[in-house]
């Protein structure tokens, strides 16, 4: 894996993680191998919210490509 790749991986991973955060409440999205800390109940706001921000950081990555 190249330099460059590796660091878009390492931005999108921090991105989704700071999503996954910000709107759903979940703390990381490292499997942690417990039912309690992998699965979450989440509302369907929560999801909406999360899944537009998501779409948003697509938006303006595509603005900057």
């Amino acid at each position: 894996m190249s330099k460059q790749t590796h660091q878009v991986n390492q931005a999108l991973e921090t991105l989704l993680q700071q999503i996954a955060l910000d709107h759903l409440f979940i703390e990381t999205l490292e499997t942690r191998n417990s039912d309690r800390m992998d699965f979450h109940e989440v509302s369907v706001w929560g999801v909406k919210s999360a899944l537009m921000a998501a779409y948003e950081a697509g938006r303006q990555a595509a603005k900057q490509a």
